[in-house]
């Protein structure tokens, strides 16, 4: 059994990180310790943020995006077209679009996608809350920016049927997003571009 090396509050800070994307045992382990050794420069900084993060942030109730308001200062802009509803599937595809400078339109996150393998279904999304907005905010057009994927283009054949009724154009991001690409790794020209070129759905 291998000996423990470190005290408690160490052990329960390599865990935690442990939990973040792309972070095993190994690597949280190096950043516990160059946090440890960077005390005053990252560490206290770092726990102060957090802890500001954890008390001001929230999920806007009109688009699912997260701000330290509600609404969030993309949906009380006055400048973007409200008749335009840009679909993403996460906060950071959101970030993405807003970086490439695309379109100056609203959004609405869906929080994922259908996944029938993992027990997703629309139930698990913001899709009926996407169908009242549609219905209730006078939307003119629909822009499916989901990701090239399975599920992704599986949530947008979804979302195209359930919004059917509504009278509101479905278009969808062109190809020049790869198959299997994802937004947040995309660079701002080929977002742009995709944006430019959409289709109908």
């Amino acid at each position: 059994m291998a000996e423990r090396i470190a005290g408690p509050e160490i052990e329960r800070l390599i865990q935690l990180l442990a939990r973040l994307p792309g972070l095993g045992p190994r690597s949280a382990r190096r950043v516990a310790l160059h946090l440890l050794r960077k005390r005053e420069e990252l560490l206290g900084p770092l726990a102060d943020a957090m802890q500001i993060a954890r008390e001001r942030i929230l999920v806007c109730s009109d688009c699912g995006n997260i701000d330290t308001s509600d609404p969030c200062t993309i949906c009380r802009d006055g400048a973007r077209d409200p008749a335009i509803l840009v679909v993403v599937e996460t906060v950071a595809d959101l970030w993405a679009l807003e970086r490439a400078g695309a379109i100056r339109a609203r959004y609405h996150v869906l929080g994922g996608t259908l996944s029938p393998l993992d027990g997703v279904g629309p139930d698990d999304l913001n899709i009926a809350s996407l169908v009242q907005r549609v219905g209730a905010q006078g939307i003119r057009e629909v822009i499916l920016a989901v990701n090239a994927t399975v599920d992704g283009q599986t949530t947008a054949h979804y979302i195209t049927d359930v919004l059917s009724h509504t009278g509101s154009k479905i278009t969808r991001l062109a190809h020049g997003v790869p198959v299997g690409g994802e937004l947040d790794y995309l660079d701002d020209g080929t977002l742009s571009a995709a944006i430019r070129q959409r289709t109908a759905f």
